[in-house]
C-alpha cells in the first residue's frame, strides 16, 4: 500500500517516497494550455500547495516524476521554463515584517536561479528578478501560493489595521505582474478569498478567475470516482474497522466529507479529511479542528448569524470584497463552510457541504453564544438525545435552561430575543445530527419537531408569553396532521421562556 500523503505538499517528495497521488495532471495540462494568467480560490487544506508544486515540476521538465501519470506522454519535456514559486504560508511576516520578508523571499528566489540582484525595494527588486531571469532562461512561470495569508491572519477587528498595512504592501508587490506580462509564460495565484485593493484583482484585469469554472471544478479535491479508484486498499480496511459493507461506507463517507462543489455539478471530497479518515479509521472532525479562525466565529456571533441552510445569493457572492466590509455569506462560501446546493441561472442556493462542517460549526456557534467551551456542546446534544429517547421532558427543560446559564446577564439582557432564538435554533439543529430533529425557518410549521422510535414531539417556543399559547398554536394550525399515520405517540410541547429570569418558567405537554 502506498503511504497516505498527510501534510505532504511537495510533489517531488511525494512521488519519490511512494506516497499516494491522485492524478490531476489532465486538469493541469488543460489549465496550462488554455491560458496564461489565472486565479484559483479554494478553502485551506484543499490541495492548492500540491497543485502548484506539481506545476513547478512540469515546467522544470522532471519527466521521471510523472511516470504512469496522464501527462507523461502528452507534454514536451524538452521545453523548460524557470519557475518562481512563492509560498506566503511559509513567509515570516510576523517576525520580520511583511516588507522585509518579501525582500528576503525575492533574494532567495534569485539565488536559487543564480541571479544577482542590486535593487533594494520590493517593486524594483521583483521587476529586476523577472527581467534578468527571462533574459537568462526564457519566459517565467510564477506560482503564488496562499497570496492572501498576510491579510487573513489579521481579520479580527482589533488587528485589522495590520491587514490594511499588508494590503498596501501587497498591492505594490503584485502590481509588478501587470507590467511584466510579456515575460510570463504562466501565472497562477491561489488563495482562500478574493480581497480587493491588493493589486491582484484591481491591477491584474487580465486574470482569469477559474474558482467557479466548470472546466476546473475538480482540479483539487477528490471526486467519487477517484476515491473509489485510488483508495481501494484503504477502503477495505475502513469497512473492517467500521463493520460496514461497501455501500454503507460510501454513504457515510459522502455524508461526512463530500459535498463541496464550485459549479453545482461536480462534487468533491476534502482531501485532508479523507486522508485522515483512512489513517484513523473513524468518522471524526479533521478539517474543521485543524484551524477554524476565531475571527469568523466572532463575526457570526456578533451578527447573530446562525441559520445557513438554503441561503440564496447571486454571482456577486463570488466577487472580491473589502476588508472592512466582510460580507457573511461570501466569506463562509469562500472559506469552505458553505457550498452550492442548487443553481438556477445566476442564482445560487448555499448550505453546509457535509456533516463534518455542520457538526463542528454548530458546536462552535453554540459555545460562542453560550460563552462556553465547544466540547460542552456535544455533551448537551448527547444528553438531550437521551432525554427525548427516554421521554423525560423534565430533563429536556433542565437542559434547555442549562444552555442559557453561562451567558453573562448584561450581555443577554441587551439581546434577549436574539440570544433566545439563536440558541434554540442551534441546539435543535445540532440535535438533528444525532436524532431525527428539524427546526422551522417558516411560519407554516412548528418551531421544532423531534422524532424518536416511539414518539413525535411537536414543539412551539414562546418568549415572555405562556406554554398554553404554544399548545394553542400547535392545535389551531394542525401541525400534527402530517404525522397522524406514523404509528407513534404525538406530543404537543409548549415551552415559554422568561427573559426576566433567563430560563423556562412554564411548559406544558399534551398528547394529540
Amino acid at each position: 500500500m502506498q503511504h497516505l500523503p498527510i501534510g505532504i505538499q511537495d510533489f517531488g517528495q511525494l512521488r519519490e517516497n511512494n506516497f499516494l497521488y491522485v492524478d490531476k495532471t489532465e486538469d493541469i495540462y488543460r489549465l496550462i494550455e488554455s491560458g496564461r494568467f489565472y486565479f484559483l480560490a479554494r478553502p485551506r487544506r484543499f490541495g492548492k500547495s500540491l497543485l502548484l508544486s506539481t506545476i513547478k515540476e512540469i515546467f522544470k521538465g522532471r519527466k521521471e516524476l510523472f511516470k504512469d501519470l496522464w501527462i507523461e506522454d502528452k507534454w514536451d519535456w524538452s521545453k523548460q521554463n524557470p519557475v518562481l514559486h512563492f509560498s506566503f504560508n511559509s513567509l515570516d511576516y510576523q517576525g520580520k515584517g511583511l516588507e522585509n520578508a518579501l525582500l528576503e523571499m525575492l533574494a532567495e528566489q534569485a539565488e536559487e536561479h543564480g541571479i544577482q540582484l542590486i535593487e533594494t525595494t520590493i517593486k524594483s527588486r521583483f521587476k529586476e528578478l523577472i527581467t534578468k531571469l527571462t533574459t537568462a532562461k526564457g519566459a517565467v512561470v510564477i506560482l503564488m501560493d496562499e497570496y492572501d495569508k498576510p491579510i487573513i491572519d489579521y481579520l479580527a477587528e482589533e488587528e485589522r489595521h495590520q491587514a490594511h498595512e499588508h494590503q498596501k504592501i501587497l498591492k505594490i508587490f503584485y502590481s509588478v505582474l501587470k507590467d511584466k506580462g510579456t515575460n510570463i509564460r504562466l501565472l497562477l495565484i491561489t488563495g482562500v478569498s478574493k480581497f480587493g485593493k491588493t493589486g491582484v484583482f484591481s491591477e491584474l484585469n487580465n486574470l482569469d478567475d477559474v474558482s467557479v469554472d466548470i472546466n476546473f471544478s475538480s482540479i483539487v479535491g477528490y471526486t467519487q470516482a477517484e476515491l473509489d479508484s485510488y483508495f481501494q486498499s484503504y477502503r477495505a480496511l475502513a469497512k473492517k474497522y467500521n463493520n460496514v459493507n461497501d455501500e454503507q461506507l460510501t454513504k457515510e463517507l459522502k455524508a461526512w466529507y463530500n459535498g463541496y462543489t464550485w459549479d453545482g455539478i461536480t462534487y468533491v471530497y476534502n482531501p485532508f479529511s479523507i486522508l485522515n479518515f483512512f489513517k484513523k479509521g473513524s468518522f471524526l472532525n479533521f478539517w474543521f479542528e485543524s484551524g477554524t479562525p476565531t475571527f469568523l466565529i466572532n463575526i457570526l456571533k456578533g451578527r447573530f448569524y446562525y441559520d445557513f441552510e438554503g441561503v440564496k445569493v447571486g454571482m456577486t457572492a463570488f466577487s472580491s470584497y473589502d476588508i472592512d466590509k466582510l460580507e457573511t455569506v461570501p466569506l463562509l462560501f469562500q472559506t469552505g463552510y458553505l457550498t452550492i446546493k442548487k443553481k438556477i441561472r445566476r442564482l445560487y442556493t448555499l448550505g453546509y457541504p457535509n456533516l463534518e462542517v455542520k457538526e463542528s460549526m454548530l458546536q462552535h456557534l453554540i459555545a460562542a453564544f453560550r460563552h462556553d467551551e465547544a466540547s460542552n456542546s456535544t455533551v448537551y446534544a448527547d444528553e438531550l438525545e437521551e432525554a427525548f429517547n427516554e421521554n423525560n421532558l423534565e430533563k429536556v427543560i433542565d437542559l434547555i435552561n442549562g444552555m442559557f446559564a453561562t451567558i453573562p446577564y448584561p450581555i443577554f439582557e441587551a439581546n434577549q430575543e436574539k440570544y433566545y432564538h439563536s440558541l434554540v435554533h442551534l441546539l435543535f439543529t445540532y440535535l438533528g445530527i444525532y436524532i431525527k430533529s428539524e427546526v422551522s425557518t417558516s411560519n407554516g410549521r412548528a418551531d421544532a419537531i423531534v422524532e424518536t422510535e416511539t414518539h413525535i414531539y411537536i414543539i412551539e417556543f414562546k418568549l415572555n408569553k405562556s406554554a398554553a399559547k404554544g399548545i394553542e398554536q400547535i392545535r389551531d394550525k394542525n401541525y400534527a396532521a402530517q404525522y397522524q399515520n406514523s404509528g407513534k405517540t404525538i406530543i404537543a410541547l409548549g415551552i415559554n421562556f422568561s427573559s426576566k429570569v433567563k430560563k423556562v418558567n412554564d411548559w406544558k405537554a399534551l398528547a394529540l
